[in-house]
């Protein structure tokens, strides 16, 4: 697709966009009220000296959504410090801007400040829009309750009586969990909150495991609010999804992790498969893998299963990978019985879950007759979603090897 035609489609909400140039760079980050009408203008006749010269050399624009412009904002100049595009130098260099300044303290305060000093604690921008700021730490505090006061105070204040603040000040959090708040913030704000969400996940994990409920729930919360500063598809539903998939098939714990695999065969040639892998319900494309068929040469899904769960499990071990908390197979019971028999081979203990294509039956281990649930049950709009991924992935794969096989390259 045309960068025109990538423009055309962009949606009509606000966000972050990141021009990049033939290698793959980031050169340019920008925000928008509204993604679609922003990079519109980019398509205009009268462009600027340097604008001309920053779309010469685009070739691709990447975006996220964002659940208004303050949020944007604030993944705007984290993606910025991140990346350092070359086309952003006013951001980078303006010292007029505010910025976020978190103190150092043992209880350490959060507040806008316009005066970068050398004071050993951490300056966070500098953001264009002191107003759009002040709006976005306002909804990060709904979240994550810290302390604004530039002096800690020696009594409770309004903010603590309606719980935007956690009343260091009289000890009703102790140092760690003050800390650990105060960390989660600082990587919003570097731009990291995909990171964030993954540390989270495994916060509410723990918490679940202890039967410590409410705690666990406070942290799904956090985790549906992030996830509209992050992603390009709204993911607000995972976590319950995860939840009814846990209940489903009887899990000791959340599966956070899945990885699902899926063979793509064709009259037998150029036969591959390919392994996605998603983290607390979105996916995870660094550990996504491709396996070119090696072991056989006849048309045979089972045999080709075998080696692809085989092989991926065997370097698993090798390298001292963690293992997914559920495995989930492109296919039926017999699909299913192929790869536990691969993993126990291996020594492995890994719950497994089946779902066929036509009928979307469910299989499980020990159950002979299949599970058939409601179209809009929340568990299999998850399984739907990592399988249809991982049938993606492989046919992706597929059409590479025929191309290099038609080529030969």
């Amino acid at each position: 697709m045309d960068i025109k035609e990538k423009i055309k489609q962009m949606p009509d909400t606000p966000g972050v966009y990141l021009m990049k140039d033939k290698a793959g760079k980031v050169i340019y980050i920008g925000k928008a009220k509204s993604l679609k009408k922003r990079l519109s203008f980019y398509l205009a006749r009268d462009l600027s000296t340097k604008t001309v010269a920053l779309m010469s050399n685009v070739y691709d624009i990447k975006y996220r959504v964002c659940q208004n412009e303050g949020l944007a904002m604030l993944l705007e100049a984290g993606l910025i410090h991140k990346y350092k595009p070359k086309y952003n130098v006013s951001l980078r260099d303006d010292k007029s801007f505010p910025f976020v300044k978190v103190t150092n303290e043992e209880f350490p305060a959060i507040y806008i400040t316009r005066k970068k000093e050398k004071d050993r604690a951490f300056y966070f921008g500098p953001y264009p829009n002191v107003k759009l700021l002040k709006r976005a730490l306002k909804i990060i505090r709904r979240w994550f309750s810290y302390r604004s006061c530039k002096k800690l105070a020696k009594k409770p204040c309004i903010y603590y009586r309606i719980s935007l603040c956690l009343a260091p000040c009289m000890e009703k959090i102790n140092k760690e969990q003050y800390a650990k708040i105060i960390e989660n913030i600082c990587l919003i704000l570097k731009g990291r909150t995909k990171e964030l969400i993954k540390k989270l996940f495994q916060e509410m994990e723990i918490k679940s495991k202890e039967q410590e409920f409410e705690e666990a729930a406070k942290i799904r919360d956090q985790i549906n609010a992030l996830s509209l500063l992050t992603q390009s598809q709204t993911v607000v539903g995972s976590v319950d999804e995860l939840g009814d998939l846990r209940n489903l098939l009887k899990l000791d714990r959340l599966p956070s992790r899945i990885e699902a695999f899926d063979i793509s065969n064709i009259t037998g040639k150029q036969a591959c498969g390919a392994m996605v892998s998603f983290f607390g319900g979105v996916p995870d494309k660094n550990n996504y893998r491709r396996f070119g068929i090696k072991t056989v040469s006849t048309i045979d899904d089972y045999k080709m299963l075998s080696e692809v769960i085989h092989r991926r499990y065997t370097r698993v071990i090798e390298e001292k990978l963690p293992l997914p908390n559920l495995i989930l197979i492109d296919g039926g019971r017999s699909h299913l019985l192929t790869a536990e028999r691969e993993l126990k081979s291996l020594g492995l203990k890994i719950s497994l879950v089946g779902i066929a294509k036509e009928k979307e039956n469910i299989y499980i281990k020990d159950k002979s007759v299949p599970i058939k649930l409601n179209s809009d049950t929340p568990a299999l709009n998850l399984m739907r979603r990592i399988r249809d991924e991982a049938h993606r992935f492989a046919i992706k794969y597929h059409h590479v090897l025929r191309r290099k096989k038609i080529i030969g390259r």
